[in-house]
């Protein structure tokens, strides 16, 4: 399947709060959920307004990863970039339906393709201890494990710990 990065826009905020909202129970099975309050649309849309701020200053990347018709499939992002440092925080997440077809593997090569002109030079990434797919994504990807965290979050009734990984584009 080919896929695409866009820049996250203003014009993307129906169509990926309805990715949001159907995929919402699939990726709380893996990742802390965001709160009941992201799920209306109103607050959706002032969270997306600000991640607009946060790329128009350069302080993050936010894409949506799309197939040839424009549907989305995913998001990839890097935030919270330190430029003195070149580092920033890679995120990312693939719709259920789309799981296991390898779009966040061509994706995460795309994306760090794209980052070349922009002055990161280090991505930081953590997953849960329980989400085996996104470890294997990220070690097959030049991601080295770096820690793996004491603290347990409860999640789904789960005692879960996060693993942390790193990469020098």
């Amino acid at each position: 399947m080919g896929i695409s990065l866009e820049k996250l826009r203003s014009a993307d905020d129906e169509t990926l709060f309805e990715f949001e909202v159907k995929n919402r129970k699939y990726f709380e099975r893996m990742v802390p959920s965001r709160g009941g309050d992201y799920y209306t649309f109103e607050t959706f849309k002032l969270r997306h307004h600000l991640l607009l701020e946060e790329q128009a200053k350069g302080e993050s990347y936010y894409y949506l990863i799309k197939d040839h018709s424009g549907l989305i499939l995913g998001r990839i992002n890097v935030v919270d970039i330190d430029k003195e440092s070149k580092l920033g925080y890679l995120g990312y997440r693939v719709g259920e339906e789309y799981a296991g077809k390898k779009i966040a593997k061509k994706a995460l090569k795309i994306l760090i393709e794209l980052l070349a002109d922009t002055g990161v030079e280090h991505l930081l990434a953590k997953t849960t201890n329980n989400n085996t797919a996104s470890q294997k994504l990220l070690e097959k990807n030049g991601f080295t494990y770096i820690s793996t965290s004491e603290e347990e979050v409860e999640m789904n009734g789960k005692s879960l710990k996060f693993v942390y990984y790193r990469k020098d584009l």
